[in-house]
């Protein structure tokens, strides 16, 4: 891609139309269970050379290889800031289970299969088997939206949404190796990798996250820092600990990972800014990222469509149903629930991402990869990506009226509302407020309300990493985990009328 006025205009064109089109989708695909990703591969189908040609990317352009790379920084970092580290300790066995059989024994198997169905050369089997048995969280939180699910699977799938691109990378990498030196690398090659996938990246990443820890909390505690400049300076730690291992000669992708885990366990505050603000303006660019692989180099995967690629295909989103059944055996799951954690497992952008690197490291059927990788994303968005949208039709009785919300009422001078969001956490915020008065509830309104008579629920909504770090509670609050707010309450009775105020600092 050549850099001049034009070409100028057009990105930010793009990139506005990806920041307009994530806002106005997040709450119909969450209300719909439409998969949003399709959109903006949809998006950027429209505007590449089989729509308007107004943007042309070739696998072989350098503003790719850029915004690729940047992508898979943000996948690994906000996956090491959302897990738990005292949450992986509580459920090793069943983190061992998710990730060993689930994901490991995945990927070499994947890669058998493209070996042997595909005329594949090893090499490229194995970075490919790799990178498909990657999940994206992005698709399975949509897959999640009113799916049901108990909170131990949620939990099985959490683990190993946050886990496994970190494992699978260095599988791709060390397989790269061996593709890029047409067989065997020297000793002193192979040594060279290994210190620079796990010794310089991740000491690099957590030199920089201590770092960035210890001198965000200097500022915060002398003059303060607002939460929303928080989110933005964690990305900053993320783009810092890249380069830091990079110059080193180290892996910069371990190396946010790194970074991410160091921050979410040093300080929870920062990590719960990240979550609120951060973790937004990272999916925008991964979304910018969805919408220039559609522009074309996702499309080819229609290319390579025949008898064996839609079997390799089938074999990537069933493999895991018969592994999870057999794995998740002594972790108390029924076999039911084994079957429904193994279809929960959408590939996306991870899988994109790790198969371009073959692409990226000059590998001679890099290009075929990536084609193949891309037909199995297609097919995983179309199907499990639209999985809560059939799920929805299928609970839905035909000709049934669609549900009518009511119509909002302006509220009196001061009154506040409660608003319950699709992500499930309750809040009571004022609607359209008078000039001058405050946008969120304080003491004074709180003891108003309870004066006349009105039932008001406090409700900690605070992640369960925040809680554990200080378990001081406002005195009569309920304790509601915020990815189960509404079953909680209405667990414990709570009434619709009540008026439910929720905190979460």
């Amino acid at each position: 891609m050549i850099f001049d006025t034009q070409t100028l205009i057009a990105m930010f064109g793009l990139i506005g139309a990806v920041i307009i089109g994530g806002a106005l989708m997040a709450g119909p695909a969450e209300r719909t269970g439409l998969p949003g990703l399709a959109v903006f591969l949809l998006l950027g189908l429209v505007l590449g050379p089989f729509g308007l040609g107004l943007v042309n990317m070739t696998l072989d352009d350098p503003f790719l290889r850029v915004v690729s790379t940047l992508s898979l920084v943000l996948v690994l970092f906000t996956d090491a800031m959302t897990l738990d580290l005292g949450e992986v300790r509580r459920n090793k066995t069943l983190a061992a289970l998710i990730l060993g059989p689930g994901t490991l024994l995945a990927a070499f198997g994947l890669a058998g299969a493209a070996w042997w169905l595909l005329d594949l050369p090893l090499v490229a089997a194995i970075i490919l088997g790799a990178a498909v048995a990657s999940t994206d969280p992005v698709v399975l939180r949509g897959m999640l939206q009113g799916s049901g699910m108990p909170p131990r699977m949620h939990l099985a799938l959490r683990l190993e949404s946050g886990m496994n691109d970190v494992l699978l990378l260095p599988i791709v990498m060390i397989a790269l190796a061996f593709g890029i030196a047409g067989g065997t690398p020297s000793a002193g090659t192979l040594v060279s990798l290994l210190v620079s996938l796990f010794l310089l990246g991740p000491l690099a990443g957590i030199f920089v996250g201590v770092a960035s820890v210890r001198l965000l909390v200097l500022v915060r505690d002398r003059f303060g820092v607002r939460r929303e400049y928080e989110s933005l300076y964690v990305i900053g730690v993320a783009l810092a600990a890249f380069a830091a291992a990079e110059a080193l000669g180290g892996s910069g992708f371990l190396a946010a990972f790194a970074a991410g885990l160091v921050v979410s366990s040093l300080d929870v505050e920062l990590c719960d800014c990240f979550l609120e603000y951060g973790q937004v303006t990272a999916e925008m660019a991964l979304l910018f990222t969805y919408v220039l692989l559609g522009t074309s180099p996702i499309w080819s995967g229609l290319g390579v469509i025949g008898p064996a690629a839609l079997l390799f295909v089938a074999i990537v989103l069933l493999v895991r149903l018969p592994i999870f059944a057999v794995a998740l055996g002594s972790v108390g799951l029924t076999v039911r629930e084994r079957l429904t954690l193994g279809w929960y497992g959408p590939r996306g952008l991870g899988a994109l991402l790790l198969a371009l690197l073959a692409v990226f490291g000059d590998l001679p059927d890099g290009e075929r990869v990536v084609a193949l990788a891309s037909l199995v994303v297609l097919v995983s968005v179309a199907l499990q990506g639209g999985w809560p949208l059939l799920r929805r039709r299928r609970r839905t009785p035909s000709g049934a009226p669609a549900p009518v919300l009511a119509s909002p009422q302006r509220p009196t001078e001061g009154e506040l509302i409660p608003l319950m969001p699709a992500s499930g956490q309750i809040e009571a915020i004022p609607l359209m407020p008078a000039p001058g008065l405050p946008e969120r509830m304080n003491l004074e309104q709180l003891r108003l309300h309870q004066s006349r008579g009105e039932q008001v629920v406090l409700i900690d909504v605070r992640t369960e990493r925040s809680y554990r770090a200080t378990e001081t509670m406002a005195d009569g609050s309920l304790r509601v985990p915020p990815d189960r707010a509404v079953a909680t309450l209405k667990a414990h009775g709570v009434p619709s009328e009540a008026w439910v105020v929720a905190y979460c600092t």
